[in-house]
């Protein structure tokens, strides 16, 4: 069953590649606990009683972060299998193969 034309699936398939790589990445430098990611994690509005309580919260941020980044990434991955599986039905239908 076609669902979108060959140019939109195209599309969606780079798109989807793109985000695949990016969330990859993402995925395992918050995994990591690189800091250019500090920003994101919204412990400004919560007071700490010592150094030890702060990291434990950052670092569980951090990794539900990255498992959030990874669970996108699967999404991605059906996207892109939706995507690629329309160009070739359109593919099929356009040239008879």
């Amino acid at each position: 069953m076609i669902v979108c034309g060959k140019k939109l699936s195209i599309c969606c398939s780079i798109i989807s590649v793109w985000a695949i790589l990016m969330l990859t990445l993402m995925g395992v430098l918050l995994y990591s606990h690189s800091v250019a990611f500090v920003d994101d994690l919204n412990l400004e509005d919560i007071q700490f009683e010592t150094r030890d309580n702060f990291f434990t919260e950052a670092y569980t941020r951090y990794e539900n972060a990255a498992h959030n980044c990874w669970i996108a990434v699967c999404i991605y991955i059906i996207t892109l299998a939706l995507s690629v599986h329309q160009y070739y039905l359109n593919r099929k239908l356009q040239y008879g193969l």
